[in-house]
């Protein structure tokens, strides 16, 4: 497990905008940007929280590679297994915000209706309207999950290259006064330079909106990577070195070794959070989780 690092806080900038969106799994996905702040400038200022998050992607899509994708049941297991089990700082943590990628949406609905997951709220949001998964398992695209109710859902259609969507779904925890935000950004095959993804992260960015925020996912690049310049600016990757932008490797080959990292969770300069990614090979998926501890002053 890789030693978790306390970050230095950095300052955000990032300004917010209208989203227009629908909450549900079956709403359609609108064009756009910030989210509304949490305080509404009369309310007293949040309590201190702590939050422990993990995002994953669970290659549940039936692509070559993943070795769940046509086994539902199976995958639903992975994924509480997983959010039940890492480890953080050595010790063994389990996660109340769950962010997954290239999920399907009826494996969404497993795990709402899974007894490890009772009392959680849980959104999705498809990347592509027409994308189908493998065994009538209904769309790919993203979710997210907590432990708490979640409200102000938006699914936001991200900038992507025509004929490959691609969205992030984003929801507030009232609880925990703090916005979360789950993305999987477009593959080098689609964007081999990187001018979507860029595009991507700035979308993503004014999504999660100011105030307490932890957002992330599968963002394809690796960290050094010019389109994830302005998420490194402007927050704090849990995984992220003090003078460096780096982290634990989360993606796999096809033996099971960990090769480079593309998996990241985004927290805003008012957190304390610490990282942590197996050291194992993960058999679910062509990804290992990503789990951090996010404490809130």
């Amino acid at each position: 497990m890789r030693a978790p690092r306390a970050l230095i806080p950095l300052l955000a900038v990032c300004g917010a905008a209208a989203v227009v969106g629908f909450a549900g799994a079956g709403a359609a996905i609108e064009k756009g940007g910030g989210a509304p702040a949490l305080d509404n400038g009369v309310e007293d200022p949040p309590e201190p929280a702590t939050i422990t998050a993990m995002t994953w992607d669970v290659c549940g899509d039936a692509a070559p590679g993943c070795p769940l994708g046509a086994r539902p049941g199976e995958l639903v297991r992975a994924v509480e297994r997983e959010a039940r089990g890492n480890t953080v700082g050595g010790r063994r943590v389990k996660a109340e915000a769950v962010l997954l990628q290239r999920v399907c949406s009826a494996q969404v609905t497993e795990l709402k209706n899974s007894a490890a997951f009772k009392g959680w709220a849980w959104e999705f949001a498809p990347d592509d309207e027409r994308g189908a998964c493998a065994n009538g398992q209904g769309r790919p695209g993203v979710a997210l999950g907590g432990s708490t109710a979640l409200g102000d859902v938006r699914k936001v259609r991200l900038p992507a290259p025509k004929g490959h969507g691609r969205a992030a779904v984003c929801a507030t925890s009232g609880t925990w006064r703090t916005r979360l935000c789950s993305a999987r950004f477009s593959a080098t095959a689609e964007d081999p330079r990187g001018e979507w993804r860029r595009k991507q992260a700035a979308e993503l960015a004014e999504a999660a909106g100011p105030g307490r925020v932890v957002f992330g996912g599968d963002l394809v690049d690796q960290p050094a990577a010019r389109p994830l310049d302005a998420l490194y600016r402007d927050f704090a990757e849990c995984d992220q070195g003090p003078k460096q932008r780096d982290g634990g490797k989360t993606r796999q080959n096809w033996t099971g070794a960990a090769v480079e990292k593309t998996d990241y969770l985004f927290v805003n300069q008012e957190a304390a959070v610490s990282c942590g990614v197996p050291r194992t090979a993960n058999r679910s998926s062509d990804h290992r989780p990503m789990t951090a501890v996010v404490t809130f002053d």
